[in-house]
């Protein structure tokens, strides 16, 4: 017995849609995304004053310069946490910045990239655990980019509700956060010494990629579960060429480069090193 639904919705509405999906963003949308494309795509359909699914694939053919930033908005999953899986951060702390301050003493100079950055913890917790570590008078730049631009600006602005920062440390809190006060009390904000390491950009990752120089380290976390195999390897080729000699790749818990065709070698958990 199918579902009662508000807005009438089928297979071959979830079809095109997901095709669309894959064609912009190479993430391949599985036949169990059927009804979390109707749950995120409804409110769309419903500001839109639409009476089915089939008239939004419609409207969306036929106003891609007005729409498909709303829709693609609305099917990409954002899930993330300040130092989500800590043991990076503690790589980061033990080993790879002191590998770095010998690399880099010349240009006394820091450059990395958060790919698929989210709503911004995962920048902030680079930030946070960079200056803890790196001596002053040294120069840190961080990339922040993802596809959805609702949640670059959330990024941006640093604000975040009091519920996002239980595994922050009261030592991280006071010195990284304001409290908010009054109607704000149950806010914080990300203070300005750490906004100013990150620049946040909207960026595809299966379009050109538009960064000079190459970077120190990259994180790119829980994204390469979404593309089949031949993109997979194909993103870490990419990624090999922005990356300074020996430069790492952080990738997810549930991801491996095993099996692909790459120019990295293993030698972490979830960390790769770029040979040569």
């Amino acid at each position: 017995m199918s579902k009662a639904r508000e807005f009438e919705y089928t297979r071959e509405d979830f079809n095109f849609l997901r095709k669309l999906s894959n064609e912009y963003s190479g993430i391949i949308v599985s036949d169990d995304k059927f009804d979390m494309f109707y749950s995120r795509l409804s409110k769309r359909v419903r500001v839109l004053g639409l009476q089915s699914f089939k008239e939004y694939c419609v409207y969306l053919e036929n106003n891609p310069e007005k729409e498909f930033t709303d829709f693609m908005n609305s099917v990409t999953t954002n899930l993330t946490s300040f130092f989500r899986e800590n043991h990076h951060f503690e790589y980061l702390k033990q080993t790879l910045i002191p590998i770095l301050l010998k690399k880099n003493s010349a240009s006394k100079k820091i450059t990395l990239w958060s790919a698929g950055c989210s709503t911004g913890e995962e920048p902030y917790s680079l930030a946070m655990t960079l200056l803890e570590n790196v001596p002053a008078g040294w120069e840190i730049k961080i990339l922040a980019t993802d596809l959805d631009t609702n949640v670059l600006k959330a990024s941006a602005e640093g604000i975040y509700t009091t519920d996002r920062i239980g595994g922050l440390s009261p030592e991280r809190l006071k010195r990284w956060f304001k409290q908010g006060t009054g109607v704000n009390a149950t806010k914080i904000k990300v203070k300005p010494e750490l906004q100013a390491l990150i620049r946040f950009r909207q960026l595809n990752l299966m379009r050109e990629w538009p960064m000079k120089g190459k970077f120190d380290f990259i994180f790119c976390r829980n994204v390469l579960i979404y593309f089949d195999r031949e993109t997979k390897s194909q993103l870490a080729q990419r990624y090999a060429q922005f990356l300074e000699p020996a430069g790492l790749l952080f990738i997810g818990h549930s991801e491996s480069l095993h099996q692909l065709t790459t120019d990295f070698e293993l030698i972490g958990n979830t960390i790769y090193k770029k040979k040569g």
